[in-house]
């Protein structure tokens, strides 16, 4: 594994002060470096991103379209690491952190917890791991890892700053794509949270029509329990969730955007015994249920709608969110399973799968997208998000 091409740090901060202040000398008093140096960092960013960024003039430094494009991402780049030294309760500028390689290292030493994995992971000695981690822990003023028998174990510290860390470094990864899109080409990686409630037709669909208008683009799912994805969400390591919407209480940083709404379903395979004949409350309590995982919306809704018929809420044979796994043991098995429809819509329409003659009460739910509040989208998530409310528009009942 390489180290990522990142643009230099430095000379995104100086480009952001040269922006801010109209000019390379009042941003040179601000940065408190010659205005060679200023003008050298602008110079070497512009040959990196192969555009220009300011037009000069007399009177100062104007900024192009790519400049004014890229500037709300190169500041929340800076923004992110800003907040690094004001969670350790420090006032100076992080000039420690404004080197991409140094922070890549701390990220996966946080992850992997052993320097030696992290050394042969990027092609470096140990020491030069070790001087790079005291870099950090310098600047931090704290230790970053306590050395135990089990290897490193990252400090309180550590949990304090890591999330910051991973954003400025997913909004850094992005001002290459930004740049594309604005001449006409997407491209990047997208990585979506995909949740039950859209992984069977919309979130295909969009990805063949996205990918098949922009081969540039690639895409990475990724299939965990809300709270998992969440966390990624947060540190800008996935672009978005789709799927069965949060309460704002749940998640107040995390915006959900209502696409559609859906009622559960009873699922049962062809020729289910309980399709055979009219099914009465205590057929459900005898039911062998496949069922979400304890916690789940769909889980919840479930329950307190057989509660309201009189039925306890059923012990599962199985819980799972995994619909390749429920497909199969409904298939195979006289289980029933309570789904969104369109989730197993293929096997309902082939008649493989069944609905039981049942109204679930008070289990609509509303599906969506679900991201980080105030975030940047990155030009490529945009243009899958579009595509997923495309998709869901053309699905609706009375579209054309």
């Amino acid at each position: 594994m390489a180290f990522a091409d990142y643009p230099n740090l430095m000379q995104v901060r100086a480009f952001v002060r040269v922006a801010e202040h109209g000019s390379v000398s009042k941003a040179s008093r601000a940065l408190y470096r010659a205005q060679s140096v200023v003008t050298r960092a602008i110079a070497d960013l512009e040959e990196r991103l192969a555009v220009v960024l300011f037009e000069r003039h007399a009177n100062g430094m104007r900024l192009t379209d790519h400049g004014r494009h890229i500037l709300p991402r190169a500041q929340q780049t800076l923004a992110e690491l800003a907040t690094v030294p004001q969670a350790l309760g420090h006032a100076t500028e992080p000039l420690y952190l404004l080197h991409a390689r140094r922070l890549e290292l701390f990220i996966k030493l946080c992850e992997t917890r052993h320097m030696q994995t992290v050394a042969i992971t990027f092609g470096l000695t140990q020491p030069a791991v070790s001087a790079a981690l005291k870099v950090l822990e310098n600047g931090c003023g704290h230790p970053l890892f306590e050395r135990t028998p089990q290897g490193l174990q990252p400090t309180r510290t550590s949990g304090e700053i890591l999330l910051y860390i991973r954003r400025a470094l997913n909004e850094l990864r992005h001002i290459d794509a930004d740049i594309a899109a604005l001449r006409g080409s997407l491209q990047g990686r997208v990585t979506v949270g995909a949740l039950p409630l859209g992984r069977t037709r919309i979130l295909p669909e969009a990805i063949v029509r996205l990918t098949e208008a922009h081969p540039g683009v690639r895409v990475a799912t990724i299939e965990s329990p809300f709270d998992l994805l969440a966390t990624e969400l947060r540190a800008g390591d996935i672009d978005f969730v789709l799927g069965a919407l949060r309460p704002s209480e749940y998640a107040s940083d995390l915006h959900g955007e209502q696409l559609l709404t859906e009622d559960l379903v009873v699922l049962a395979r062809r020729d289910h015994p309980l399709l055979r004949r009219a099914i009465e409350p205590s057929d459900l309590g005898q039911a062998r249920w496949i069922l979400p995982r304890t916690g789940a919306p769909a889980r919840q809704q479930l329950d307190a709608c057989l509660a309201e018929l009189g039925v306890d809420a059923p012990q599962p044979i199985v819980e799972t969110g995994d619909l390749a796994v429920i497909r199969g043991l409904l298939l195979q098995s006289d289980m029933v399973a309570a789904v969104s429809a369109h989730q197993l819509e293929y096997e309902i329409v082939s008649g493989d799968l069944q609905r039981l003659p049942l109204q679930l009460r008070h289990t609509n739910r509303a599906i969506g997208l679900i991201y980080r509040t105030g975030c940047l989208h990155a030009p490529a998530a945009e243009a899958l998000m579009q595509q997923v409310r495309e998709v869901v528009r053309e699905l609706a009942p009375g579209s054309a």
